[in-house]
């Protein structure tokens, strides 16, 4: 499948790579299908590339990479939604806010993005956990 990104220009891709938002993501409801594309070659950084709107990606992370403590519980219904059988299946992801300079750039550690790696189901859910924000700065 060809698919037209921002940073990447046109590329093509393995259908079965394409995450599943069944409830989009909030702020882009009607954004369903996004692929995870490497943002340069051995980087941590990956993009968060919507399907169907070639202008719209995120630029994601793992945040266990620059976050070690970071931990949280997910809730039944998201649990079912996206079909997780076992903590193995589970990739969690967190959108930056890339600034200039890079070292400004923060991670919204408020609402990670949940992938079920084996059923390619995804959804971005809201913790209610004092201790994160919106905006934590990445480099320590």
């Amino acid at each position: 499948m060809m698919l037209k990104t921002k940073y990447h220009g046109e590329v093509d891709i393995n259908e079965a790579q394409i995450l599943k938002f069944e409830g989009g993501i909030p702020g882009f409801v009607e954004e369903k299908e996004f692929a995870v594309l490497p943002l340069e070659e051995n980087s941590p950084f990956l993009i968060l590339q919507s399907a169907a709107t070639p202008e719209l990606a995120f630029v994601v992370t793992s945040p266990f990479l620059f976050f070690k403590d970071y931990e949280f519980d997910l809730d039944e219904n998201t649990v079912e939604a996206l079909r997780i059988e076992d903590a193995q299946q589970v990739q969690i992801m967190v959108i930056l806010t890339v600034q200039d300079p890079f070292e400004k750039t923060t991670a919204n550690l408020q609402a990670p993005i949940v992938v079920n790696e084996v059923t390619k189901q995804a959804k971005q859910v809201i913790l209610n956990h004092p201790s994160y924000k919106t905006k934590h700065s990445i480099v320590q």
